[in-house]
């Protein structure tokens, strides 16, 4: 994990809309879920006159009535269409699903062409509230799009598999190893690379459902991670989340606001040598599965956990003093002589000037996937990172932090993946449409 990730409700590709309830008038008098639900909870607390009226007071409970508007969560959208694909600037979602697929025997370009059409049609229904297609589910029929993401990328082998190697970018060539790997080969990597992010968990399964189905029979799963993160309105204001290990964890993430941020996070339109043209807006995506040793990290005092961060646990500001947006002073040191934050400190090494300038926009969700064999949580972070050259973001700062992090001996790296994201779609495109038919 680096000091990174992002924690503020930024967007730049497509921002987050209130969807307008249907005029009253224009409804069908018909019980929607939540309406039910509502009235139910009311005639159960009233059970001595219901019992007194008899059937009159359950007609009260289900009379048809005009629907209500969709809370603030349900009715926000995410823009299917952009410059960028959605799921990378997005502010981060309560649930999400990552999924990597491998393309069957025998399918090749025309096969994946078909597959990614089918499946960026079904994204931008799905976002944009509406059902997926003849044959949905009706999983999340109650549910507005709840901030609904699908992304998608592809992975080094895809190339091969659809004869397309010359097209392939110079940034896809494999991660280097670091010592602090303990990589699952079946939980990583993958042809195509999906991502799906929502604020209500139907939602998510529903587009995962959805996806997974129309992938048939040119593409069967690899592998699939499921995560979460807090849900938006669960605190009184707006904060920076905390992680399995109780860490305010995203402090500093780049935004949209600063300078650099274009250059640093996505492809430029006309793309360095290396990178070929579809790439253009794109950006590269490192997926880690990092498992947390949370029985080990909790048997430190909270003094200790402090120190291996760098940072105060109870507001994320640096130790060296002021809030969690103060500029940590890497220099500063205590009355003893010793620096306040140490040399081997998460958040000193992490930090972007430590590495060069090199920065990476993270925004990963938690997993909890049970208990694992030995009797401990199998839980962390599924890490997932942004960055217009991953050898200028993740590699630099991986290693560094593999030199000497003191949270190193907490965490283990169990899974890998790196995946090229094209950029958005135009209105009548395909996601990787300029790839696949160029």
């Amino acid at each position: 994990m680096s000091d990174r990730e992002t924690s503020r409700g930024r967007e730049a590709n497509g921002t987050r809309a209130t969807v307008s309830p249907a005029d009253p008038a224009d409804a069908a008098p018909a019980l929607s879920r939540r309406r039910l639900i509502g009235t139910a909870g009311a005639a159960g607390a009233a059970g001595l006159v219901a019992g007194a009226v008899g059937g009159g007071a359950a007609y009260a409970a289900t009379r048809p009535a005009a629907p209500t508007a969709l809370t603030a969560v349900g009715a926000a959208t995410v823009a299917f269409l952009g410059a960028h694909q959605a799921g990378i600037t997005s502010p981060m979602q309560a649930r999400g699903h990552l999924v990597a697929l491998d393309l069957v025997p025998g399918a090749g370009r025309r096969e994946a062409a078909a597959l990614l059409r089918r499946w960026s049609e079904t994204a931008r229904r799905l976002m944009a509230g509406e059902p997926a297609g003849e044959r949905d589910t009706g999983v999340a029929l109650d549910a507005g799009p709840s901030a609904l993401t699908v992304t998608f990328g592809f992975g080094r082998t895809f190339f091969d598999r659809t004869k397309l190697a010359d097209r392939r970018p110079s940034a896809l060539d494999p991660l280097p190893a670091f010592s602090s790997d303990r990589l699952d080969a079946r939980r990583g990597e993958g042809d195509l690379w999906v991502q799906i992010g929502a604020d209500d968990a139907l939602v998510a399964f529903h587009a995962l459902r959805a996806l997974l189905k129309e992938a048939g029979d040119a593409a069967h799963v690899r592998w699939q991670m499921n995560g979460f993160n807090r849900s938006p309105g669960a605190t009184a204001r707006p904060m920076t989340a905390r992680n399995l290990m109780g860490q305010v964890d995203g402090t500093n993430n780049p935004g949209p606001e600063e300078p650099d941020f274009e250059r640093r996070i996505f492809v430029p339109a006309s793309p360095p040598a290396g990178t070929p043209d579809w790439m253009a807006g794109g950006s590269y995506a490192v997926v880690r599965r990092i498992r947390m040793l949370l029985d080990d990290w909790e048997a430190l005092s909270a003094d200790r956990q402090e120190a291996v961060i760098g940072r105060r646990k109870s507001d994320g500001a640096p130790l060296t003093g002021g809030t969690e947006t103060t500029a940590p002073d890497l220099d500063r040191a205590g009355p003893d002589g010793r620096l306040v934050i140490a040399d081997n400190a998460h958040a000193r090494i992490s930090a972007p000037e430590q590495n060069g300038g090199a920065a990476m926009l993270r925004r990963p969700f938690s997993f909890h996937d049970g208990i694992a064999p030995d009797g401990t949580p199998d839980a962390g972070l599924l890490f997932i990172c942004w960055q217009a050259d991953p050898l200028k973001g993740f590699v630099p700062v991986q290693r560094k932090l593999d030199r000497g992090d003191a949270l190193s001996p907490f965490v283990r790296h169990e899974a890998s993946g790196l995946y090229a994201v094209p950029g958005g779609p135009r209105e009548g495109e395909y996601v990787g449409q300029r790839l696949l038919e160029s």
